[in-house]
């Protein structure tokens, strides 16, 4: 399939809590968009040590202002550790920068992505006013049952759907 030569965005996505740093290409002719991901623990690392230069800070520096161990904060610039997005936003803090600026190599701020837009898409049940009250009930009240209630509420709730379908 051939892909859009167009400018490629960087974009975070988590896989089991580790920060993967994906390009983010044109949409895909099927229209959905075409993710190329890479593990890139490298590019990361780099990017927290040249920042970390750019503002004149060691990795002791970096320890004091995080609460991270400077032999961690080493691993990380190597690309022998992967961080999770809260230790991003760790280093973020202590560099100063806005958590983006770690995949991003531009000296400008990234334009915005243009999605499409909602227009005429229906509203979600449970995203306004009492809906979302009812709904927070019933999931607390869904975290109190066992397992064998839980399936035959979810049972009875589909065969109730499928009525209502029907007539």
């Amino acid at each position: 399939m051939a892909v859009d030569s167009g400018p490629l965005l960087r974009k975070l996505a988590l896989v089991g809590g580790n920060a993967i740093a994906c390009s983010l290409v044109r949409p895909s002719a099927k229209g959905g968009l075409l993710h190329q991901c890479k593990l890139s623990s490298m590019v990361i690392g780099q990017r927290i040590r040249e920042l970390r230069q750019a503002n004149n800070l060691s990795q002791g520096d970096l320890e004091q202002r995080t609460g991270l161990l400077r032999c961690y904060t080493s691993r990380v610039e190597n690309g022998h550790t992967v961080p999770t997005i809260e230790t991003l936003e760790k280093y973020a803090r202590a560099l100063e920068v806005p958590l983006y600026r770690l995949f991003y190599e531009g000296e400008e701020v990234p334009k915005n992505l243009e999605l499409p837009s909602d227009e005429g898409a229906k509203p979600m049940w449970g995203a306004k006013g009492h809906e979302r009250d009812e709904l927070r009930k019933f999931a607390k009240a869904l975290s109190r049952m066992d397992d064998h209630h839980r399936t035959l509420l979810l049972g009875m709730a589909q065969r109730m759907a499928g009525r209502k379908r029907r007539k």
